[in-house]
């Protein structure tokens, strides 16, 4: 538990390093970016999988691929998902949608809980239950507002979770599964980098951009592979709790970056950063339970050794 509680809060402070590193590579254009981002993920990726021991997952799965080829095409559709997330979460700050992104954010592990409540049977505390009351405050009101929530922000959290899910479901929810996500997604990056006149051209220009590129693939297989790994070592909801803290990295980055909240927005954010409070507030009485019941259960077993002691002598 311990493990998945590390993993998570590392992806998410990665992330938020990687709000703000987006900065560095404006020579580029998002499509260049994400493109750039794949080609440099995949190499650090396989090299994180090697010293995790997870690599063996890759075989596996290349196994059940050429015993049953149809799974390719769903592993296609997870590829397609998490590369359209991977664009997503460069091209909002980027373009000045940060915010938007980083509600998305937001509102993914409360998405994560219901489905770990509908699908696989995991119970929704009371406080659990009043936070997804105040993000349905949040969500309703900016529906209000504009008649609709920003499409940013509903495909982070739809997106995502259908992600997981059907990873979950196809028992691919392991870092194997997300190294042939990017493998298939490879042409589609080198396609998005050559479509720029000279692409080579502007690392003569701009030599840093070796670095920083080796930077953003190394951030990306640090980040990516611990989420991965946390959402494969912990419960769906306990996962869904820890992932509050890269949303609130990220719209601080937002705020850093200069985009700021209008007035008739702040009954969309303060519901939903309510929730996120109330879910943090749980999750820490969560894992404190946790301790409190290993620390018991120590005591209680020093006991029953003392105790046979005691009979024997």
């Amino acid at each position: 538990m311990f493990k998945g509680v590390a993993l998570s809060v590392l992806a998410s402070v990665t992330f938020g390093v990687l709000y703000f590193y987006t900065q560095l590579l404006y020579p580029f254009d998002h499509q260049q970016t994400f493109g750039w981002r794949i080609i440099a993920t995949l190499p650090f990726l396989s090299l994180f999988m090697f010293y995790s021991g997870d690599w063996t997952h890759v075989k596996t799965i290349g196994q059940r691929i050429l015993q049953k080829p149809a799974l390719l095409l769903i592993l296609m559709l997870t590829s397609a998902l998490t590369c359209f997330q991977l664009w997503l979460f460069l091209w909002g700050p980027m373009n000045g949608r940060g915010l938007q992104v980083s509600l998305g954010y937001f509102l993914l592990p409360l998405f994560l809980v219901l489905m770990g409540s509908i699908f696989f049977k995991e119970k929704l505390s009371k406080l659990q239950l009043l936070a997804v009351s105040f993000a349905v405050v949040g969500v309703a009101h900016e529906i209000w507002r504009l008649g609709s929530i920003a499409w940013e922000t509903m495909s982070v959290a739809v997106g995502y979770s259908l992600y997981f899910l059907i990873r979950k479901r196809i028992h691919t929810d392991n870092l194997g599964g997300f190294w042939w996500d990017i493998l298939i997604c490879m042409p589609v990056a080198i396609y998005l980098v050559q479509m720029a006149d000279a692409p080579l051209s502007m690392f003569v220009g701009h030599w840093y951009l070796w670095l920083v590129v080796a930077g953003l693939g190394l951030l990306s297989a640090i980040g990516l592979g611990s989420y991965i790994l946390a959402s494969r070592y912990l419960p769906l909801v306990l996962f869904g709790l820890l992932s509050y803290l890269e949303p609130v990295l990220l719209a601080l980055a937002s705020f850093a970056l200069g985009e700021s909240i209008g007035q008739d927005e702040w009954l969309t954010y303060i519901p939903i950063w309510c929730a996120v409070g109330i879910l943090v507030i749980e999750g820490s009485l969560h894992l404190y339970t946790q301790k409190r019941n290993r620390q018991k259960l120590q005591r209680n077993t020093q006991k029953m050794k003392q105790r046979i002691e005691n009979e024997k002598s």
